[in-house]
This record gives C-alpha cells, sequence and structure tokens, in this order.
C-alpha cells in the first residue's frame, strides 16, 4: 500500500509459452534512495496459483528505484521435467530455458503505485508498467 511518502509495488507472472499464470517463482525486491546509492534488498516472495505476488515487503520511505529479481530458471526446469515424465520420447538436451532469472530495474516516486507484470517464455520476456 503506498502512502504520501512511499510508493508500492505489486507484480505478476504469465507464461505466454503456455497461456498461464506462472506458479512457485521466487521474486526478490530490492530498494534504493537513487542511482548512486547500494541496492537493500527487502525481502521476497513467491507467486501463487495467480501468478501473483500478494506479499511483496513495503518499500521505504525515500526509495527512488526499484528492483525485482524473477527466478525463472527452476520454474522452467520443473515445468520441463514435467513434460519429459510425461513424455520421455521427448527429451531434449538443451537448456530449459535462455534467460536464468530476470531482474527489472524502475524508478518510483511516493504516493504511487507500481504494478510491473512479467510475460514471460522460456527464450524471451516482456515487462510493462500496468494498472
Amino acid at each position: 500500500m503506498s502512502t504520501s511518502t512511499t510508493a508500492s509495488v505489486s507484480t505478476h507472472i504469465l507464461d505466454t509459452s503456455v497461456g498461464r499464470p506462472a506458479e512457485g517463482v521466487a521474486v526478490r525486491l530490492s530498494a534504493r534512495p537513487g542511482r548512486e546509492a547500494d541496492w537493500q534488498a527487502l525481502g521476497g516472495s513467491v507467486t501463487d496459483a495467480d501468478g501473483r505476488c500478494k506479499d511483496l515487503p513495503a518499500l521505504p520511505e525515500g526509495t527512488a528505484h526499484v528492483r525485482l529479481d524473477f527466478a525463472v530458471e527452476p520454474y522452467f526446469e520443473k515445468k520441463q521435467a514435467d513434460a519429459q515424465q510425461d513424455a520421455p520420447a521427448n527429451r531434449d538436451s538443451g537448456p530449459a530455458v535462455f534467460f536464468p532469472e530476470v531482474a527489472i530495474t524502475f524508478a518510483v516516486v511516493p504516493g504511487e503505485h507500481y504494478h510491473v507484470p512479467l510475460l514471460l517464455n522460456p527464450f524471451g520476456y516482456s515487462v510493462y508498467r500496468g494498472s
């Protein structure tokens, strides 16, 4: 929840390769008061069945930049393992994912809410400021 002196952040992930939410992806939240400052790790969450993180920590007062780190490799490895179990003849020796993690950095202003969805597939991703 944003206040007049802080911003707030939410996110969700849609796996566009299957048109479904990405469940079980670890997300870390970090913040800093400006580009010259060090990142402060605030904590994290894991996406639920709807691909949402409903319990990301609050941003500290004075936050100017936010970083969301999505650990997507374990998600795709599990997905690939599940697919191989169902159809062992289709095994592929290539990597499960081209981007093992996705780090999104964005600027915030106090009093605003920032919803930052991640559209994800094994070989690409897209983000935007949602509502």
